[in-house]
C-alpha cells in the first residue's frame, strides 16, 4: 500500500498542499502475518554493549555486563576509488532511491566518510550556510577527547571549537594538598622525591609551591601504554645487554687469569662476579615498566592557578621535560591551551585545578572514542569541507565520563559531574554514546538528574539506543530506554558501504544496520525514536598516530543526530524560534524518513531516517504552538501497577486474548511556563487514531487540558497470525492536523508459535539468506523446559558464510535475557549449539547472515533450523545449606519427555563478610559536584580492612550495590584495595573484577556519594563480602534422608519419566573440606546443575558443562570452641607462692618498661633511670636486657646517629655477656623431646634465648656497619677501619653459629657484610632472595638498600627502573577517588 493511501485509510487529515506533508505513517496492512522477514541487507561491524561476546575495535573491560562507548573501531587503510557517478542515502524519496551500478567518485568517496547527504545536512548547510552550528554549544559525554585532533581547532567562524576539557571521573586527579617553599637556588622537593627547579619568570606571590605526582600509565590508554612500553623495553634491553656484555667480560678476563681456582678469596669473587652476570638476565626476565613517574607543581600567580610538570622521566634526552622549561598552563576554560607529555606518547592533556589548588586534574582521554564522536558532530576541516563534521559551526564542552582506571567503563560520579558541567556552561546539547542494558527502562538517578535538566534548562540529550540487536527488545538505558532522551538507531546507505567500508558490492538500498539495537523497551515504548548514518571516518587523538579512523556503531549515529539538531537550534537562535527539547524531538519524529516498508520497522529505526531541511520547516511552520512533552502513563484496567509507557504483549494468554488499557495523558510544561498565560489557556481539541482499528481500537477525540486527561484502549489480537505485530494510537490536533502526532502510544504483539508435539521439536525450513539479511522466529518456551538444543544445516553456497544466531527472552525485573552465537559456515554442513530458556516465556530467535559474508556472491544461503526443548525442573531452583549437618530434598521431573537426571553440585568460592571499621561522612568542596537544584553531593568513605593467610584473587561483592550504573537510584561507588605501604592493588566499581593479591593484610576504601545524608547515613555500616576462588568441593548425593551422615545410600543418576517426581538429598560439605580459618557467617557459594546434553556424550564433571545451572550456597556455621590451655594456666608446683610472685612482679616491670614513651627528652631521661634501676634489680636477667636493646632500637629520631648507633651496639654487648653460651648450646644440641610440662616450659625458655642472643648479635652488626657508613660520609675513616672490620667479622662469624644468616630475618646483615667486601654482585644476590621469599607486605628498606647497591654497581638503567617502581611499592599517600 502506498503512502498516500495508507494515510486515508488511517485518517490522517492530510489534503491538499495548504497541509504539506511534514510526518507521514509508515503503515502498511497490519493484519498480515509478517512472518519474520527483516528488510535489513546490511550487517556492519558489529558491537554489542553489556552481555557482549562479539565485540570488535574497543575492548570490553569485563566479562558480562560491561558497560562501554557502542561503537566499533577499524583502521582507514588507504584504498583505490573508482571513477564514476555518485550515490545517495536510502530507505525513502528520491535522495534515498535503490542505486543500481553503484560508482563513487573523489569527491563523493570523501563525502561517504563523514555522511552527511543521508539526512540532507549538506543541503540544509548550502541553503543556510550561516545556520551550521554557531551559537550552539554541545557538551560531548564520551571518553575524553584530543584537543590538537584535526579538524577540532576552531569553528567554521573562526571561534575556538573547544570551550572546555573536563574529566569527570576523577581519574586524573591528583593530590596537590602539599606546600613546599623554594630554597635559595630555587629548587623545590617535589612529591616524588625529585629535586626540581622553578622557572625564575615563573609569578608566584605567596612563594608557596603545591606538590603531587602520578605514574603516567594511569593516565594513557591501554593501547598507548602498550606502545611506549614496547619503545621503552627496546632502550632498556639495549642498556641491559651492554652492561651483561660488560659482566660477562669481566667475568672471561678472571677466568683468563685464574685458570684453577682453589683459594677461598678467589672463589669469592669469582662468585660475585657470576651473580652480577645472572642478575642482569634475570632482571631482563622480570621486567615489568610500570611507568615513570611525572611531579606537578601547582601555584597561584595573583590572577589564576597555573600548572607546570616535569616530565624528565619520560624522555631519553636528559635536558627535556624539565620543569622549568614547561609552559605553564592553568584551567583549560581560561586560555584553551594544551600539553603534550613527550615527543614518544605524542599524547596531549589538559590541566584543570579544584578546591583552591588542592586538587590538579590532568585531564587525558581514555580511548579514541570520544575525539571520533566529537568529530562526527562538529569538525571543521577548512581544506577539506566534505570531511567536515555535521555542524562544523557549533562549539563543544568535553565531559569524559570514561574512568580511564576502569578502561573507559564509566561511572556515576562522571555521568553526575558532566551534566553539572553541561549545565554549568549553559550548553545547548549533550550528546552521550555510551550505555548498557537496564533491568528497569526509564529508571534510575542519573534518568532523573536528565529528565530535571531537560524540563527546568532545556537541555537537549541525545544518546545511542545501543548495538545489541538484531532481536527485539535490545536497546540500553540510558539512550534507548528514557523518555527525556532522543535515543538513536544506526543507519548504513549504499554510499557509506561502498566509500567508508571499502565493500565491494555494496547494498542496493539504506537500511538499518543489522547490530543496531531495536525496541520495544520492556514496557512497550518504541525505543529507537530516530536513526542516523551510524559510521563515519572522523579525527582519532594524534597518539594513534593516524589523523582520523573508521568507527561504526550506534555511538556514531548519535553525535550525527546531534550535530543535525545543532544545525536546527543554530536556525532557531538566529529566527528567534524558542528552543525547547520538546517541539525538537516532534520536528525529528514527524519529518522522519520511514526506513523499510512493514510497520514493525519502527521498532528498528524509530520514526525513520532523520532530515534536517523538513525539521527546519516545521519548526519555522509551528513555532508559536505551545512547547508540551505529552506524558503517557498505560495501565491494564482495573490495575495501577505496573505502569508503562507503551502496550507490549509478548507472553502467554495476554497476546490471544482482548485487554483494555488505561492511558493517561499528562501535557508537561517547561519548569517557570507562566499560569495565566501558558497553563490556563492551554487546551487541545484531538482527533484520536489507531493505525489498525481491527486490533486495536480507541475513541474518537480527546478534550486535553493542562491538568491532563485519561482514555480506555481495547486491543483485540486473536485475529493475528504468528509473528510481530506493531500499531500506533497517535492524537491529532484538530485545528491543526498538519503538525501531524503530537503522541504516539507504541503498541507491540507478539504472537509465538506453539509447541505441541512430543518431544517438543520445532523446525524452521529452507530459509533463504543473502548478505546481512535476518529472519525472527518466536516461540512459546514448552512449560518445563529448561534448556534447548538447535541444530543449524546450511546448504546452497558457494563461498564462506558467517552467521549471528541470538535468542532473547523476557523476565519481570531481569535484563534481557540473551544468549549469542557467532558460526562461520566454511561449506554446506550443520552445527549443534545449546542454551538456556525459561518455561512459559516467548522466546525470539533471530539468525542473520553477516553483513560482509557472501557479498559478491549470487549464492543465497539456504538454512534449517531445528530446535528441541528439554527440561529437568526442580522445585526449588536456589538452594541453601543453613551450616548444619542436614541434607536439602531436591524434587526433579521432566514434564516434557524422558531425560537423563545427572545432579553435579560444586562449590568454588567463598564470601567471607565484613564490616566497616570506620566510616568518614564529608561534604565535598568543589563546584563539580553541586547540583542543578543547589545540593552538595556528599560523599561516605567506608574503611574494610581483611587479611589473607595465602596468595589468592580476591573479588569485593556488595549485594544492594553491584551490577547496576544507570538503573539505580543510588549516585556512585568506587573502592580501592591498598596495602599497609598505600600501594594499590585493585579498583573498581559497580561491576568488580578479581585481582591477584599476594598474602597480607589489606584496606579497602568503599567511596559512596549522594545528596541525601539520611540515605548515606544509613549505609554507614554496610556489608561487604570479600570473595575468592578456592579448591572446589563436589558435594554428595544420596537416596536416603540421612544419607550425608551415614555414608549410605549415594545417588548418581536415574532417568526421568515424563510426569513422575524423583528426589535425592544433597548433603552438605565434610568440615574436613572447609576452607580453614574461615568466619563464622562466611559463605560458600558454586553451582548445581541437573540434566545433559543429549548430543554431547561426555559426563559433565562441572555444573557449567551443561546448559542449565543454578546458584548453590553454604552458610559456615560457629568455629568449635577452643579447648582450654591447661598448659597455661596450670600452676607451677616446683616453685613456692613467693617465688612466683617475684616472677610475675618482674615480669610485670619489665613489660611496663616497654611500654614507655620515649619522644622527649624528658621521657628519654625517665626510660634511662628505669633502666638503670631494673638492671641493678634484677642484674644480667637476658629478657630485661633484651627489652632494653629494644626499646633503643625504637627510637628513629635520634640526633647524634653515631652515638645512638653506640649505645645500641653497647646494649647488644650486654645481652650477649648475659647469656652462658656454652649452656645454651648444649641443650640446643640435645635434640630429645620434652617427658613433660616442665621440660617444655625449659625448652621454650631456651629458644627465647637464642632467638635474643641472635637478634643482639644481628642488631650490633647493624650497628656496626652503619657507624661506618656515616663515618665514611664524614670522612672520618682512620686508623680504627682495620679494628672494626675484625671486629664486624668476629660478631658476624658468631651470628653464623646461632641461626641462617641468609634467612629473612638476618640476612640484611649477610647482604652488608658482602657490601663492605666490596661483593655487590652476591649482595644483590642475597637481597634479591630475601625480597622473593617475603610473605608479608613489602619491607622499604630491603628496597631502598637494593636502589643503593644498584647505584654504587653504576647501572643507572637499574636505577632509573627501581625509583619508579618505588613510587608503586611505597607511595606517599592513596590516590584521590
Amino acid at each position: 500500500m502506498d503512502l498516500s493511501l495508507q494515510l486515508q485509510v488511517h485518517g490522517a487529515l492530510i489534503k491538499g498542499p495548504s497541509c504539506p506533508s511534514y510526518w507521514a505513517s509508515s503503515s502498511s496492512s497490519l493484519s498480515l502475518p509478517r512472518h519474520f522477514i527483516s528488510s535489513s541487507r546490511f550487517l556492519l561491524h558489529r558491537r554489542l554493549r553489556r552481555s557482549c561476546s562479539r565485540s570488535r575495535g574497543i575492548r570490553l573491560r569485563r566479562s558480562r555486563f560491561s558497560a562501554m562507548p557502542c561503537s566499533s573501531s577499524d583502521t582507514l587503510t588507504a584504498s583505490r576509488v573508482g571513477c564514476g557517478g555518485g550515490g545517495g542515502g536510502g530507505g525513502g524519496g528520491a535522495d534515498n532511491a535503490s542505486v543500481a551500478n553503484f560508482k563513487l567518485n573523489e569527491s563523493t568517496f570523501l563525502a561517504s566518510l563523514m555522511p552527511k547527504k543521508e539526512i540532507r545536512a549538506d543541503r540544509f548547510i548550502e541553503a543556510h550556510p550561516e545556520y551550521d552550528g554557531r551559537g550552539v554549544v554541545i557538551a560531548i559525554f564520551d571518553s575524553g577527547f584530543d584537543p590538537s585532533a584535526a579538524g577540532l581547532h576552531v569553528t567554521s567562524d573562526g571561534k575556538p571549537k573547544v570551550l572546555d576539557v573536563i574529566d569527570c571521573t576523577g581519574s586524573g586527579d591528583i593530590d596537590t594538598s602539599t606546600v613546599v617553599k623554594a630554597n635559595e637556588d630555587g629548587h623545590i622537593r617535589g612529591a616524588s622525591g625529585a629535586s626540581l627547579v622553578v622557572n625564575s619568570s615563573w609569578k608566584n606571590p605567596t612563594g608557596e609551591w603545591r606538590v603531587g605526582s602520578k605514574l603516567v600509565y594511569q593516565l594513557f590508554t591501554d593501547d598507548l601504554t602498550s606502545r611506549v612500553k614496547k619503545e621503552r623495553r627496546k632502550s632498556w634491553d639495549e642498556k641491559n645487554q651492554e652492561e651483561i656484555a660488560k659482566a660477562v667480560n669481566n667475568l672471561y678476563d678472571f677466568d683468563q687469569k685464574h685458570s684453577k681456582v682453589e683459594d677461598a678469596k678467589l672463589k669469592k669473587t669469582r662468585e660475585d662476579l657470576q651473580s652480577k652476570v645472572d642478575f642482569l638476565k634475570k632482571q631482563a626476565d622480570k621486567y615489568e615498566d610500570k611507568g615513570p613517574v611525572i611531579d606537578a607543581v601547582v601555584w597561584h600567580d595573583g590572577e589564576v592557578w597555573r600548572v607546570a610538570l616535569d616530565t624528565q622521566s619520560l624522555e631519553e634526552d636528559p635536558d627535556s621535560g624539565k620543569l622549568a622549561d614547561f609552559s605553564p598552563l592553568t584551567n583549560y576554560r581560561i586560555e584553551q591551551k594544551y600539553g603534550v607529555f613527550s615527543r614518544l606518547d605524542a599524547c596531549s592533556f589538559v590541566a584543570n585545578v579544584y578546591d583552591e589548588g588542592k586538587v590538579l586534574s590532568i585531564v587525558t582521554d581514555s580511548s579514541p572514542h570520544g575525539t571520533h564522536v566529537a568529530g562526527i558532530a562538529t569538525a571543521h576541516h577548512p581544506e577539506e569541507h566534505l570531511l567536515n563534521g555535521v555542524a562544523p559551526g557549533a562549539q563543544i564542552i568535553s565531559c569524559k565520563i570514561g574512568d580511564s582506571r576502569l578502561g573507559s567503563m564509566e561511572t556515576g560520579t562522571g555521568l553526575s559531574r558532566a551534566l553539572i558541567a553541561a549545565l554549568e556552561h549553559n550548553c545547548d546539547l549533550v550528546n552521550m554514546s555510551y550505555g548498557e542494558p537496564a533491568l528497569l527502562p526509564d529508571y534510575g538517578r542519573f534518568v532523573d538528574l536528565v529528565t530535571e535538566a531537560v524540563n527546568k534548562r532545556r537541555l537537549i540529550f541525545v544518546s545511542s539506543a545501543g548495538n545489541s540487536g538484531p532481536a527485539l527488545t535490545t536497546v540500553g538505558a540510558p539512550g534507548g530506554t528514557t523518555s527525556s532522551i532522543i535515543g538513536v538507531g544506526a543507519y548504513v546507505s549504499p554510499a557509506m558501504a561502498a566509500g567508508a567500508h571499502s565493500v565491494v558490492e555494496p547494498p542496493s538500498e539504506g537500511l538499518e544496520y543489522t547490530w543496531s539495537s531495536r525496541g520495544p523497551t520492556s514496557d512497550g515504548d518504541l525505543g529507537v525514536c530516530i536513526s542516523a548514518p551510524g559510521g563515519a571516518v572522523a579525527p582519532v587523538p594524534t597518539w594513534t598516530l593516524q589523523r582520523r579512523m573508521l568507527m561504526n556503531g550506534t555511538s556514531m549515529a548519535s553525535p550525527s543526530a546531534c550535530g543535525a539538531i545543532a544545525l536546527l537550534l543554530s536556525a532557531m537562535k538566529a529566527e528567534g524560534i524558542p528552543v525547547s527539547p520538546y517541539s525538537v524531538r516532534r520536528a525529528l519524529e514527524n519529518t522522519s524518513t520511514p526506513v523499510g516498508d512493514l510497520p514493525e520497522d519502527k521498532l528498528t529505526t524509530g520514526q525513520g531516517l532523520m532530515q534536517v531541511d523538513k525539521a527546519y520547516e516545521y519548526l519555522k511552520e509551528f513555532q508559536d504552538y505551545p512547547c508540551v512533552f505529552y506524558q503517557i502513563k498505560v495501565n491494564l484496567s482495573g490495575k495501577t501497577i505496573p505502569t508503562s509507557r507503551g502496550i507490549y504483549l509478548r507472553e502467554g494468554t495476554a497476546c490471544r486474548q482482548s485487554t483494555e488499557w488505561t492511558v493517561q495523558v499528562d501535557p508537561k510544561f517547561h519548569e517557570g511556563a507562566s499560569n495565566l498565560k501558558e497553563l490556563v489557556p492551554f487546551e487541545e481539541c484531538l482527533e484520536l487514531h489507531s493505525t489498525d482499528e481491527g486490533v486495536v481500537r480507541v475513541p474518537d477525540y480527546l478534550l486535553l487540558t493542562h491538568n491532563g486527561r485519561s482514555f480506555n484502549v481495547v486491543v483485540d489480537p486473536t485475529n493475528l497470525g504468528d509473528g510481530v505485530h506493531y500499531f500506533e494510537v497517535y492524537g491529532i490536533d484538530c485545528k491543526a492536523p498538519e503538525r501531524g502526532p503530537l503522541f504516539r502510544i507504541p503498541v507491540t504483539i507478539i504472537i509465538p508459535k506453539t509447541v505441541a508435539n512430543r518431544p517438543p521439536v520445532i523446525s524452521f525450513q529452507q530459509m533463504s539468506f543473502i548478505s546481512g539479511h535476518i529472519e525472527r522466529r518466536y516461540i512459546e518456551v514448552p512449560h518445563g523446559a529448561t534448556w534447548a538444543e538447535a541444530t543449524m544445516r546450511t546448504s546452497g553456497f558457494d563461498t564462506t558464510r558467517r552467521f549471528y544466531i541470538d535468542t532473547l527472552l523476557l523476565c519481570p525485573l531481569r535484563r534481557p535475557i540473551k544468549w549469542e552465537s557467532a558460526s562461520t559456515f566454511a561449506s554446506p554442513s550443520a552445527k549443534s549449539f545449546a542454551f538456556p530458556v525459561v518455561s512459559g516465556q516467548t522466546m525470539e530467535l533471530a539468525i542473520a547472515q553477516f553483513w560482509s559474508s557472501g557479498l559478491g556472491s549470487r549464492e543465497p544461503t539456504i538454512v534449517d533450523f531445528e530446535i528441541e526443548f528439554h527440561g529437568v525442573g526442580v522445585d526449588k531452583e536456589e538452594l541453601l545449606l543453613d551450616g548444619s549437618e542436614a541434607p536439602i530434598k531436591v524434587e526433579a521431573e521432566a514434564l516434557l519427555a524422558s531425560e537423563k537426571l545427572v545432579p553435579i553440585a560444586v562449590l568454588n568460592k567463598i564470601r567471607v563478610p565484613y564490616q566497616p571499621i570506620d566510616a568518614q561522612l564529608k561534604t565535598l568542596s568543589t563546584g563539580r559536584d553541586r547540583l542543578l537544584s543547589g545540593k552538595q553531593i556528599l560523599a561516605l568513605t567506608l574503611t574494610y580492612k581483611f587479611k589473607l593467610e595465602d596468595s589468592a584473587e580476591v573479588k569485593p561483592y556488595i549485594p544492594l550495590l553491584n551490577n547496576r550504573i544507570y538503573d539505580t537510584k543510588f549516585e556512585s561507588q568506587f573502592y580501592m584495595i591498598s596495602d599497609a605501604n598505600k600501594r594499590v592493588y585493585a579498583m573498581g566499581d559497580v561491576y568488580p573484577e578479581s585481582s591477584k593479591l599476594p598474602k597480607g593484610e589489606y584496606k579497602l576504601q568503599l567511596y559512596l556519594r549522594h545528596e541525601n545524608v539520611q540515605l548515606l547515613e544509613k549505609l554507614k555500616q554496610l556489608i561487604l563480602f570479600i570473595e575468592r576462588n578456592m579448591g572446589e568441593i563436589r558435594l554428595n548425593l544420596h537416596s536416603e534422608p540421612d544419607g550425608p551422615f551415614t555414608g549410605n545410600g549415594a545417588f548418581k543418576s536415574s532417568i526421568l519419566m515424563p510426569g513422575v517426581k524423583e528426589a535425592f538429598y544433597l548433603g552438605p560439605p565434610t568440615k574436613d573440606k572447609l576452607p580453614k580459618n574461615t568466619p563464622q557467617g562466611s559463605v560458600l557459594v558454586g553451582e548445581i546443575s541437573y540434566g545433559k546434553l543429549s548430543f554431547d556424550d561426555k559426563e559433565g564433571k562441572n555444573p557449567k558443562d551443561n546448559p542449565v545451572s543454578y546458584p548453590i550456597s553454604y552458610v559456615v556455621p560457629p568455629n568449635k570452641p577452643e579447648e582450654d590451655k591447661k598448659a597455661a594456666s596450670a600452676p607451677n608446683c616446683s616453685k613456692s607462692v613467693s617465688e612466683r610472685l617475684e616472677e610475675e612482679v618482674r615480669d610485670t616491670k619489665i613489660k611496663f618498661l616497654g611500654n614507655l614513651k620515649q619522644e622527649t627528652e624528658e621521657e628519654r631521661s625517665e626510660w634511662r633511670k628505669l633502666c638503670a634501676c631494673l638492671k641493678s634489680e634484677y642484674p644480667k636477667y637476658t629478657p630485661l636486657l633484651a627489652k632494653i636493646l629494644e626499646g633503643l632500637l625504637s627510637r628513629s629520631d635520634a640526633g647524634d646517629k653515631i652515638s645512638h648507633h653506640e649505645e645500641i651496639i653497647e646494649a647488644a654487648n650486654e645481652v650477649v655477656r648475659s647469656v652462658d653460651v656454652d649452656e645454651l648450646a648444649r641443650f640446643l644440641l640435645d635434640k630429645t623431646e620434652p617427658e613433660d610440662a616442665e621440660a617444655e616450659k625449659l625448652k621454650k625458655k631456651m629458644e627465647m634465648t637464642r632467638d635474643q642472643l641472635a637478634d643482639a648479635l644481628y642488631q650490633k652488626g647493624l650497628a656496626m656497619a652503619r657507624i661506618e657508613n656515616l663515618k665514611g660520609e664524614k670522612g672520618d675513616e682512620g686508623e680504627e677501619e682495620s679494628g672494626q672490620r675484625d671486629k664486624f667479622e668476629e660478631n658476624f662469624k658468631e651470628l653464623t653459629k646461632w641461626v641462617d644468616v641468609k634467612s629473612s630475618k638476618y640476612g640484611t646483615l649477610t647482604v652488608l657484610r658482602e657490601k663492605r667486601l666490596s661483593r655487590l654482585g652476591t649482595a644483590l644476590k642475597v637481597l634479591d632472595d630475601l625480597i622473593q621469599n617475603e610473605n608479608e607486605t613489602a619491607n622499604k628498606k630491603l628496597y631502598e638498600l637494593k636502589l643503593g647497591l644498584l647505584e654504587e654497581l653504576g647501572w643507572s638503567h637499574l636505577v632509573t627502573y627501581e625509583k619508579q617502581w618505588m613510587q608503586v611499592r611505597f607511595p606517599t599517600s592513596l590516590p584521590l577517588f
